[in-house]
């Protein structure tokens, strides 16, 4: 296909017309199941009611003014993410890149007002992704990213995830801060241990270290809680958010404790677009409705039978799959064999996912997807399983 359009990605030769609730519809009106989401963006689905009334109500009155003056829905978003947060302030932006642009910018920051200008270095974690910006890539430190860009921004360093030994070596007079996805996305579906975000949080604290969470991907109720950390019983003081927060519209935010928010004082960082009405209109609708603790319960329950059933089918054929990884309704198939082939077996079928690191394949629904829903996906995964399975002993016969 000739196309004006950069040669950045890999796209599958599909087109869709429109959605509804977990479906997608192509043209020729063929349906597919979408248990990519976006890649956890589409946190409610597809033309979901309440969003498109929020977005139409505020369209009608006002897009963009600019952060040249006080913006009311930024203020009620705002105030509604500090409510359900460790936060007291909040920035507002464009994408998860940008969020966690913000939350390295603003540690530094802080370090700097504190008169620790020597404190400009973040440990992070390999497997980690933090975005496409010069300083995210830096921050991820994943040779395939980096390479032909240049020298990567200074100031990062790459350790192992888990490895307690690891981080205390590391830390020194110059750590600024430490910056971690509780869940890693991209990287594979790879949960942190609870036992070693708790005593990173102990250390950050003793040595006067900011803890910084990148929960673009895994917050937002993806876990069954409104933040992944909670999981995991730590407070950070910096947490990057986007993805699900717009539920399709663009959207970033960069959650701040007060000590940190006074650091980044008028001219020290901005957004022409972030925070825009539009945008805060469909974020104030999503969060009303994901915070709700029924909504939060009830995806607990989903994922619960979800891994059941996922993992029902990983024992049955585990020269397919290896093991089921991720919490909540942020799942990952471990492949035992490459993780390209059930993908391809799955879009064949009708249901469409997202590939990542360590050979798996993410499943991230909408997370008002229904049981019954639930039971239909199940369903098709164990029948591509199975047709990859059978094809298999005919290739060894």
């Amino acid at each position: 296909m000739n196309t004006s359009v950069a040669n950045t990605y890999n796209r599958k030769k599909i087109t869709f017309s429109h959605g509804k609730g977990i479906y997608l519809f192509t043209n020729d009106n063929k349906k597919y199941i979408d248990l990519a989401a976006g890649i956890a963006v589409n946190l409610l689905g597809h033309s979901n009611k309440s969003l498109i009334d929020a977005l139409q109500k505020q369209s009608k009155k006002l897009w963009h003014v600019s952060n040249l003056y006080q913006i009311e829905e930024q203020e009620i978003l705002a105030r509604k993410l500090t409510n359900l947060s460790f936060a007291d302030k909040v920035f507002f932006c464009n994408s998860g890149a940008e969020a966690v642009e913000c939350s390295i910018k603003a540690a530094r920051r802080y370090q700097f007002s504190q008169g620790y200008k020597e404190k400009k270095n973040i440990i992070t974690f390999k497997g980690s992704f933090h975005g496409r910006t010069l300083g995210t890539i830096a921050a991820s430190n994943n040779i395939n990213h980096l390479e032909g860009f240049g020298l990567p921004l200074e100031g990062f360093i790459n350790i192992e995830r888990n490895n307690l030994d690891q981080l205390l070596r590391v830390i020194d007079k110059n750590t600024a801060a430490i910056l971690i996805e509780p869940i890693q996305g991209e990287g594979g579906i790879n949960v942190f241990d609870r036992d070693f975000l708790m005593n990173v949080e102990s250390i950050a604290r003793d040595k006067k270290i900011l803890l910084l969470l990148d929960e673009v991907q895994c917050g937002m109720g993806r876990t069954g809680k409104m933040f992944a950390h909670e999981l995991f019983n730590i407070k950070p003081d910096i947490m990057a958010l986007a993805k699900g927060l717009g539920g399709g519209f663009p959207i970033g935010a960069c959650l701040m404790t007060s000590p940190v928010g006074d650091a980044m004082n008028p001219g020290t960082h901005g957004s022409t677009f972030g925070g825009n009405p539009l945008a805060m209109a469909v974020g104030n609708c999503v969060t009303d409705i994901v915070s709700n603790p029924d909504f939060l319960s009830d995806i607990s329950d989903k994922a619960n039978l979800f891994h059941l059933k996922l993992n029902q089918i990983a024992k049955k054929y585990p020269n397919i799959i290896t093991g089921i990884k991720g919490l909540g309704l942020m799942i990952g198939i471990k492949c035992n064999i490459e993780n390209t082939i059930l993908a391809n077996e799955l879009y064949k079928n009708g249901v469409l996912t997202v590939n990542a690191g360590d050979n798996v394949v993410r499943i991230l629904p909408p997370l008002n997807i229904t049981i019954p829903e639930i039971n239909k996906v199940t369903q098709i995964i164990k029948k591509s399983v199975q047709n990859i399975d059978k094809e298999n002993a005919t290739k060894e016969n």
